[in-house]
């Protein structure tokens, strides 16, 4: 008979602490962006734009974690206070590439500063090292989770 693995005290349950984090995390942003008039999609949908311009918005959806109808109402509330631009006709496809207007970019370089100084005190408890290893840590904990490595390990067998 094989022994069953429970989850145990959750105070010692890395996905109930990871979770606590992020909900911390999410309060935190939540507050900083709450002055600016920004909710922490805004905010992210305006971070991505401005690394990656020219996104559709189903990309920009995958990139900051919401749905396509939450990407769309993001987008227009963004769009109707002027923040981006998007075409109004598609060059290919139906996709509508977006772009953060002047008044975007100043919105997002406030929104910026207020997020990382979250980022700063959620942070400030662990030594830079501890903070790279962290990062790589939630990193490879992602990357198992979404299948990466399954890709990564069946493309190296196929290599060989």
């Amino acid at each position: 008979m094989s022994q069953v693995e429970i989850v145990g005290p959750l105070d010692e349950a890395v996905g109930y602490v990871l979770k606590q984090a992020a909900t911390a995390l999410r309060a935190a942003m939540d507050a900083v962006l709450r002055p600016l008039k920004l909710t922490v999609p805004q905010y992210a949908c305006l971070e991505v734009l401005d690394q990656r311009p020219g996104l559709s918005s189903a990309e920009l959806a995958r990139a900051t974690f919401v749905t396509r109808q939450s990407m769309n109402l993001v987008l227009r509330g963004l769009q109707q206070r002027g923040l981006l631009t998007r075409a109004a006709v598609a060059e290919h496809g139906k996709a509508l590439p977006t772009e953060l207007t002047d008044a975007g970019r100043a919105q997002l370089r406030a929104a910026s500063v207020a997020v990382c100084a979250i980022e700063r005190q959620m942070l400030a408890p662990l030594a830079p090292n501890a903070q790279h290893r962290l990062l790589a840590d939630l990193a490879a904990c992602a990357a198992a989770l979404s299948g990466e490595c399954q890709a990564r390990s069946t493309e190296h067998a196929v290599m060989e």
